[in-house]
């Protein structure tokens, strides 16, 4: 198994637990309140579940892993924005905006194999 492949299933079991996080933890219920998307939590939460999904696919299927990956970047670049709305500092700002890097590789080596 490739360094790629390995990075993605790592990277698809943390969105995995994120999404799942996302829709069942009072502490993330809580930041989305905070964020001021309450109504967007458990969509937000899926939405990570199936990028996730489509990670551990991807090791076998480049076109969906490219497709989820850079529906995961989406999603984190708009985590990011979030974050500097709120005014979270670069500390609470930086781990959305790494994973939104690290997803936009993952879809630009995933898109090189097609």
């Amino acid at each position: 198994m490739s360094f790629l492949h390995i990075t993605m299933l790592v990277v698809a079991a943390s969105f995995l637990g994120y999404g799942f996080s996302c829709i069942f933890s009072d502490r993330m219920q809580q930041e989305f309140i905070r964020f001021g998307l309450e109504k967007w939590r458990v969509f937000t939460g899926i939405l990570q579940i199936l990028g996730a999904l489509g990670l551990a696919i991807g090791v076998k299927i480049s076109m969906i892993g490219a497709i989820a990956a850079l529906g995961l970047a989406l999603l984190m670049f708009l985590g990011f924005l979030t974050r500097l709305k709120i005014n979270d500092g670069i500390k609470a700002s930086a781990p959305s905006f790494i994973l939104m890097l690290l997803n936009a590789y993952l879809s630009y080596c995933n898109f090189q194999l097609l």
